[in-house]
């Protein structure tokens, strides 16, 4: 597949090397440093050489980028984080479905990390009825991490609180207060070099259980937008990482049944 990489930071290269070792090619690097992208903007033009799309970029072009990416009836494969407020008016863009036009989006394309967030889920279903076990998350990342908390921390949080029979908002701000029974408090860490740690703990007087996932390098998740991009072939609309995830899933029951 020729592939265009959208935002040729860090992790647009880790794209790039996943996108090799897999058989694809590169059409063309988008990022506003003249010193790393063959190009400073998105544009059709460059679309028109490309049959899918890798964007970890900033939030603030996401909602022009997609309706570009629908235009030239492309897969896009979204790991840009911090676009909340726009995601129903990119939904709407793919409301109507036009032929090779998919965009798949997420915080953590990572398997690992979904994977973290399935069984966090679980536990959550298991765990959540038994009055003495309260439930919390932790989240660290690298210095340069421009949001806080992370997305896959709120994805996770928000998965907890749609089985979690006694939790029902998300605090993540500094508590000078006590805790009330219905919230759920994701804590964050900024600094170093850490590529991203999440936890969810569950509590008792009796015991703690840990939940976490630990990422070593940027390259999990590369791999996971590949095989999100890959996953998109044949298929039109607006999905989330969480239905790719659930696929991979169903299928790998199907290959043991």
């Amino acid at each position: 597949m020729k592939v265009l990489i959208c935002g040729y930071g860090r992790m647009g290269q880790e794209i790039e090397s996943a996108l090799l070792k897999r058989g694809h090619e590169v059409t063309a690097r988008v990022d506003p440093d003249p010193s790393r992208g063959d190009a400073p903007s998105l544009s059709a033009e460059l679309l028109e050489s490309s049959e899918g799309v890798i964007e970890f970029s900033l939030p603030g072009g996401v909602l022009t980028n997609a309706a570009l990416y629908y235009a030239a009836g492309i897969p896009a494969v979204l790991g840009t984080t911090g676009w909340e407020a726009d995601r129903d008016a990119v939904r709407q863009i793919y409301q109507d479905e036009k032929a090779g036009a998919a965009l798949l989006y997420g915080s953590n394309f990572s398997i690992g990390a979904n994977l973290f967030r399935v069984l966090s889920e679980f536990a959550a279903q298991i765990i959540g009825p038994i009055q003495d076990y309260d439930v919390m998350m932790l989240e660290k990342h690298h210095s340069g991490k421009q949001d806080s908390p992370s997305g896959t921390a709120i994805t996770v949080a928000e998965s907890l609180l749609k089985v979690h029979p006694r939790k029902n908002r998300i605090v993540t701000n500094r508590l000078d207060r006590r805790i009330e029974p219905d919230e759920l408090h994701v804590a964050s860490l900024r600094g170093g070099s850490v590529p991203g740690t999440h936890s969810v703990e569950f509590d008792s007087p009796a015991d703690t259980i840990s939940i976490t996932h630990t990422a070593r390098s940027r390259g999990g998740f590369a791999l996971g937008a590949v095989l999100g991009l890959e996953w998109l072939s044949g298929r039109t609309g607006f999905f989330s990482v969480e239905n790719f995830i659930e696929d991979v899933v169903a299928q790998a029951r199907r290959n043991q049944a």
